[in-house]
């Protein structure tokens, strides 16, 4: 997923995501409301969290993974009274409503149904993301926990969690009601940030996108998703794998950030010597240089690490969207 180097305009949003307060119009991600009374089951054996413990209000973010426990994609939940309104990636959508529709049978008591285009999300990010909230009705949702989320009037729904490792708030509402939202959200102080923008912003924090961090070649641990997984919720798809991987601290390769001294291009071989020991999956250019997402394997080493990226020089660092260290 190779992203053109950042405009100023993006890079003064970039900044207010970090310092201030940014909002990102997600209306693009899809979202598919799980509905019935075995939806919270259904969805407990299908990913890798534990839904069967979330009541309503609160919600997690869950890997949608194969069989052998290779990655499809990162998804937020969140738990109404009368369903479960997942939030996917726009390259996922069509693909997760069908991939999930194949695991439900005759008897299941389960709907699937895509409000994609009846509804709008977006997130508000960045540390004064509070005060917007609180000034949009949302006060009660301050400093809860995250997946938390309420419901105001008119059904725009307001949940911790920007959807990036920054703080804020994601907003799931009523198709009709977007603009005024979105309207309201930039009078208080919010600056637009762009999908490139927030690309950039996924980048340098390690949130792994679907075709680049999630295929088939990689599984969530590798990925550093451990907030997303349940050890002791019992059985689902891709559970054997990733249990076992976790008992023999098994994982092969871990996604780390890259600082570069150039340009690279998604795609190429990082090594070390004559050794080759990881793949870059993302990359971008920033105000403050050149920066990738990739995996390395794990006994080639972690943060410090110097390799060569194609032709690039590169430094390995952490990134807080995941995590690599054994529970």
């Amino acid at each position: 997923m190779p992203t053109s180097a950042i405009d100023g305009k993006d890079a003064v949003a970039i900044q207010a995501a970090t310092a201030g307060v940014a909002v990102c119009d997600r209306s693009l991600w899809g979202r598919i409301r799980v509905g019935d009374d075995e939806r919270l089951r259904f969805l407990h054996n299908q990913s890798t969290n534990d839904f069967q413990k979330l009541k309503p209000g609160q919600g997690c973010d869950t890997v949608m993974v194969t069989s052998t426990a290779r990655t499809i994609d990162l998804v937020s939940g969140y738990v109404l009274d009368d369903a479960v309104l997942l939030l996917v990636s726009p390259n996922r959508r069509e693909f997760l409503l069908q991939w999930l529709d194949r695991y439900i049978f005759f008897a299941d008591k389960v709907q699937l149904t895509d409000i994609t285009d009846e509804t709008a999300s977006f997130s508000i990010i960045g540390p004064g993301s509070d005060a917007v909230v609180e000034k949009l009705g949302a006060s009660a949702i301050v400093g809860q926990a995250y997946g938390n989320h309420i419901t105001l009037d008119g059904g725009v729904i307001v949940a911790v969690g920007s959807g990036l490792a920054s703080p804020g708030y994601t907003l799931i509402l009523p198709v009709e009601q977007k603009q005024q939202v979105w309207q309201k959200i930039i009078e208080l102080g919010a600056v637009e940030l762009s999908d490139r923008a927030w690309d950039t912003l996924r980048i340098l924090q390690g949130r792994p996108a679907p075709d680049a961090e999630l295929t088939d070649d990689y599984n969530p641990l590798e990925v550093g998703l451990w907030q997303t997984i349940s050890f002791n919720k019992g059985c689902y798809i891709g559970q054997e794998t990733i249990a076992r991987l976790n008992t023999y601290k098994g994982v092969k390769q871990y996604l780390w950030g890259i600082r570069l001294n150039a340009p690279a291009e998604v795609g190429d071989t990082i090594t070390i010597g004559e050794e080759k020991v990881g793949k870059l999956t993302s990359y971008t250019e920033t105000p403050d240089g050149y920066f990738g997402l990739g995996y390395i394997r794990s006994k080639a080493g972690g943060v410090g690490l110097k390799v060569q990226v194609g032709n690039v020089e590169g430094e390995i660092i952490e990134i807080p969207f995941v995590s690599h260290e054994y529970p």
